[in-house]
């Protein structure tokens, strides 16, 4: 089996390092064998148009059918046509993600809940079993 993530115009990515840490941007442009241009769009992710080491980009399963050095109007309109937040927003590594942001912004009586409800259907189990 095969890579099937390649760098290339048009291909999603999940930037994991810098300021723009956890944001998705879109493959504009590959500069060399280390280093490409990206574009957000900002107005839907956020991410300006600037040059990311590949070392610092996770590339997705989403890809975009965009040309060589789309303009960010192009990039905005087919992110739309195309629904790709809607599908980043559906597959397991965005819900993972987002699980582990809500657990790391969890307070302590919410992890008392969770033990709580986890004690319970514990015991409803074992009451089950019998």
């Amino acid at each position: 089996m095969g890579f099937t993530r390649f760098v290339e115009i048009g291909r999603v990515g999940l930037i994991s390092y810098g300021p723009d840490t956890g944001k998705l941007c879109t493959i504009v442009n590959v500069i060399d064998h280390n280093r490409v241009l990206v574009d957000g769009p900002e107005a839907m992710t956020g991410v300006r148009r600037h040059e990311l080491n590949l070392k610092r980009l996770m590339l997705t399963d989403l890809k975009v059918s965009a040309k060589l050095n789309a303009t960010q109007k192009t990039l905005k309109k087919l992110w739309e046509e195309e629904g790709t937040m809607a599908k980043w927003e559906a597959s397991s590594w965005a819900k993972k993600r987002k699980a582990h942001a809500l657990k790391a912004t969890a307070t302590d009586f919410d992890r008392f809940q969770v033990m709580v409800a986890r004690k319970e259907r514990a015991a409803k189990r074992a009451a089950a079993m019998k």
